[in-house]
């Protein structure tokens, strides 16, 4: 454990330089004097006293170096070109000049050579003059958001990439004055969380403009000031908490909570090296968030965000494309080192799937696989000691091309499904308090059952974006109206049903479609294995029905029996046989019931093995394209046995209507004054079993 005597008293920009990277000044040294080039890519801050302290050495061994800054010189005063002109015109005389073997020092390649789609005229007249002279030793700086030509990176044999500092470099890079701010106890891998994408000359200006009392009993405040004056370009620092503000999905919260964070607070609190470095080995960077559109994957990534007090951003995949050749892969590049820079940080790719997609199955112009390549590229390049987190959200996993779901790469595949009842209510009730909309337990409940059916002109369940938008609907109406009570049922049906284009019906057709929905609920609630019934309908709420029975969860959702599907099909002709019953006509209703009763009765008998004796146990699906056709007699049995279970079910759903016949009709009239039954309503007119 590192104490305050063993920091230094004081420290100047170049001593740290010194401290912070002596293993890459050793190196290029080194590199130099065997008469490599050397190519140094690091932030432009620190470019001249990173130069400063490798000239000091070279100085001491007796090399003399040429710096083409671009500044004009006694002998060399300036014409009107400007600074790149006059950086031409210097590395022409040098190059073309009388020296031997001279150390030419370009602080700015990156500015002389930049390419953007192409090469600029500057960089057209450049790289022939670095190639003419042989004798020439290079010693160059780039900035990372400057890319050169593979061409002029050609000539450098060696080179250092430098992003922010090594950690066991940190004890070297803060005085003793400056630890006194973060407490009697200065845990130093704590502080290296904010500080490692930072450079020592930067580091240096942040530490030496703390502000605060010394020995704080509470040093957040200090870390707060290191984490917003780390911040760069499009980062931000969320504030959402993951189990206050998102609701719901226990298991999903329990997982990252217990592969990630968990792991990560551990290490905050420990000072085992070794327990340390085993957990950044161990942690994933890469993770993806998969699940349909308005489930919240993007607000799982900020919420993991706020719990690391770690910077975010947010990255549109179909935004990255570009046109221009190499401009795609450039901005995933400039996006790494926003997020370096910035560490602790999160990069959120929206929609990954948008180019991260299988090789071989993309239609596009072939971008996507460099895009992909970068995207790996730099997950590759990460140290273990860096707070930097990769997270992708989809909405098809399966589609992505698998070398990024690579042990390394995105290894934690996190699945957020559509909301179930009890995620919806944790929803209802967030928004309910950030709202005021003062819902009692009853309209909850309501509004929970309500939101258990398809999406009115949708084909997706409910999720959290539209049950934001249900109670966003009933505030607005609230403060339109000056209301002050508590939301009501009503509210809950106005704001889903106000704006949908229903249709109208007549007096006859209502009755036809009541009578149709009726026969389902009556058949459901004499069947055993049939689900409860939640709501019944004929206001034309739901897309693409003018009824409907909206049914609760099944008491068993992953063994599905015999009985269950019998069931199914007796409650699936109780429509047509309500209507056949009670009216003088039948209606074509039944269209879809009679698709699904015989999709379901065909399954049974061919796929399932749950068929007559005299079929066989054995199932009848066509495996693959080279196994043998049936034979007409096996085809002819098996239509034989599917049309007598269907015949066997529609007899027995006409009996259940037949003797229920007055509990329909009574049904029936409720529902052509009500319009729409609840559970609650439905068991005043018949019978109701407990859950």
């Amino acid at each position: 454990m590192t104490t305050e005597q063993d920091l230094p008293l004081e420290l100047n920009e170049f001593q740290a330089v010194e401290a912070a990277y002596p293993k890459e000044l050793a190196r290029g040294y080194d590199a130099l004097q065997r008469g490599l080039a050397v190519l140094i890519e690091c932030d432009k801050e620190l470019t001249p006293y990173f130069f400063r302290c490798l000239r000091d050495r070279l100085k001491s061994a007796g090399r003399r170096c040429i710096y083409l800054d671009g500044r004009p010189s006694g002998d060399n005063p300036a014409i009107n070109t400007g600074m790149m002109g006059t950086m031409i015109r210097q590395l022409q005389d040098v190059v073309r000049g009388a020296v031997d073997e001279s150390l030419v020092v370009l602080p700015h390649l990156d500015l002389l050579t930049t390419t953007s789609g192409g090469l600029t005229a500057e960089a057209r007249e450049v790289i022939p003059l670095m190639y003419e002279n042989p004798h020439v030793l290079w010693l160059a700086f780039k900035d990372h958001s400057f890319a050169v030509p593979k061409v002029i990176e050609q000539l450098f044999p060696h080179r250092e990439c430098i992003i922010g500092i090594p950690r066991d470099r940190l004890p070297y890079l803060i005085t003793q004055r400056e630890s006194r701010k973060f407490g009697k106890q200065l845990n130093l891998y704590h502080l290296y969380k904010y500080v490692s994408g930072t450079n020592a000359v930067r580091l240096r200006k942040l530490l030496s403009s703390l502000v605060g009392e010394d020995y704080p009993q509470d040093a957040q405040p200090a870390y707060q000031q290191l984490r917003h004056a780390t911040l760069v370009g499009e980062l931000t620092v969320p504030e959402i908490d993951l189990q206050s503000e998102i609701g719901g999905y226990t298991q999903v919260k329990k997982r990252l909570q217990r592969e990630i964070l968990g792991l990560l607070q551990q290490k905050d609190k420990t000072a085992d090296h070794t327990m340390i470095e085993s957990i950044e080995s161990l942690v994933p960077r890469g993770m993806i968030f998969c699940g349909p559109p308005g489930t919240g994957k993007t607000l799982f990534a900020k919420a993991m965000a706020s719990a690391l007090g770690a910077a975010v951003i947010v990255v549109s995949g179909p935004e990255l494309k570009s046109r221009w050749v190499g401009e795609s892969e450039e901005r995933i590049r400039q996006i790494f080192i926003q997020a370096r820079n910035s560490a602790p940080s999160i990069i959120i790719f929206d929609e990954l799937d948008s180019f991260a997609v299988a090789r071989g199955t993309y239609t596009g112009s072939g971008v996507e696989h460099s895009m992909v390549n970068q995207l790996l590229t730099e997950m590759d390049g990460f140290r273990d000691n860096e707070m930097v987190f990769v997270a992708g959200t989809t909405n098809f996993a399966e589609s992505l091309d698998p070398a990024l779901l690579r042990p390394g790469r995105f290894e934690f595949i996190l699945q957020v499904p559509y909301p179930n009842a009890d995620d919806r209510l944790a929803i209802f009730k967030i928004y309910n308090d950030k709202l005021r909309l003062h819902m009692d337990q009853r309209t909850l409940d309501y509004a929970v059952k309500r939101t258990a059916e398809y999406v009115e002109g949708g084909d997706g369940l409910y999720t959290g974006d539209h049950i934001n938008a249900l109670c966003r609907a009933i505030a607005r109406r609230r403060i339109r109206k000056n209301i002050v009570e508590p939301a009501q049922v009503a509210d809950v049906e106005r704001a889903l049903s106000e704006y949908i284009n229903r249709p109208q019906y007549t007096s006859a057709e209502e009755n036809v479609i009541a009578t149709h929905e009726c026969g389902h609920a009556v058949c459901a609630l004499h069947c055993d294995h049939a689900p409860n019934i939640d709501r019944i309908s004929i206001a034309g709420d739901l897309a693409g029905a003018l009824g409907f029975v909206q049914y609760g969860d099944p008491a068993h959702r992953y063994v599905i029996t015999r009985g269950a599907l019998l069931d199914s099909i007796c409650v699936l002709f109780g429509g047509r046989e309500a209507e056949s019953l009670l009216l003088d006509d039948v209606s074509i209703g039944a269209m879809q019931d009679l698709e699904k009763a015989t999709s379901m009765a065909r399954a049974l008998v061919e796929q399932f093995g749950l068929g007559p004796g005299e079929i066989g146990m054995r199932s009848f699906m066509r495996d693959n394209a080279d196994a043998p056709e049936l034979s007409n007699l096996t085809r002819e049995k098996l239509e034989h046995a599917v049309a007598a279970l269907l015949e066997e079910q529609r007899l027995r759903a006409r009996d259940i209507i037949d003797q229920h016949r007055e509990e329909l009709k009574a049904l029936r009239e409720l529902l052509l004054e009500k319009k729409i039954i609840d559970r609650r309503m439905l068991g005043t007119v018949v019978p109701m079993t407990e859950d």
